[in-house]
């Protein structure tokens, strides 16, 4: 189905990296099939983990241990095994640029519209299964999964202008103001409307999507 260039979009700044993203991409996959033709779907990458920040998972591997339990309890997602025999293990580089720019090879070739779904399996592939994220590899099996052409990903995804314009994304995202990973906004028009600051259920969050459409339709915008 071709896009509606002037639909409400959903913008969903996450990080691959974040557990509570983890937890909220199933929701906000779910509102991409549950809202086809009422709204787009985009996904921003924030860059949690960039700079001075990059470095072995043990130096917040008691944080984010910690977190584990509350996230799969309140969110329902699972972390696995391996994730946890790696953090436990410590030595694994926590670096959030090498998958968002993954992501935004993805964007470019994705003819589905489907980067919540992409944005989901690379948390997968790490959170659920330990895999190395740091790893080219790693992409080239996700590319397979979707569909895509793997030797034009991985050669995109080794290009200057791919870690160039991951960088800028992170940098836009500063400029929003984004305070934290989850963030939901639906823009209507020239009108944000925040939805959510970190994980919200779908029923709920489904909610809040008819509401600020709502209220974008009162307010005279869309």
């Amino acid at each position: 189905m071709e896009q509606t260039p002037d639909l409400p979009e959903l913008l969903y700044i996450f990080d691959p990296l974040c557990g509570w993203c983890y937890g909220m991409s199933p929701v906000v996959e779910q509102v991409q099939n549950e809202f086809a033709g009422r709204i787009t779907v985009s996904v921003l990458s924030g860059g949690m983990v960039t700079g001075p920040n990059v470095g072995p998972i043990r130096h917040d591997w008691e944080y984010i241990s910690a977190a584990l339990e509350q996230v799969e309890k309140v969110a329902g997602v699972t972390f696995g095994e391996p994730f946890r025999q790696l953090g436990a293990e410590g030595s694994r580089i926590q670096d959030s640029e090498p998958p968002c720019r993954a992501l935004t090879v993805f964007r470019q070739l994705d003819p589905y519209h489907q980067t919540a779904s992409f944005a989901h399996a690379l948390q997968q592939a790490y959170f659920l299964r330990g895999q190395d994220l740091n790893d080219p590899a790693t992409y080239q099996v996700l590319a397979a999964d979707f569909g895509l052409n793997v030797a034009e990903f991985s050669r995109r995804l080794a290009l200057p202008e791919t870690a160039q314009a991951t960088r800028h994304e992170f940098a836009a995202v500063a400029k929003i103001g984004v305070q934290g990973f989850p963030t939901t906004i639906l823009r209507v028009g020239n009108q944000g409307y925040l939805l959510a600051r970190g994980f919200m259920p779908y029923d709920a969050f489904a909610a809040s999507i008819e509401q600020a459409l709502q209220q974008a339709a009162a307010e005279g915008n869309g």
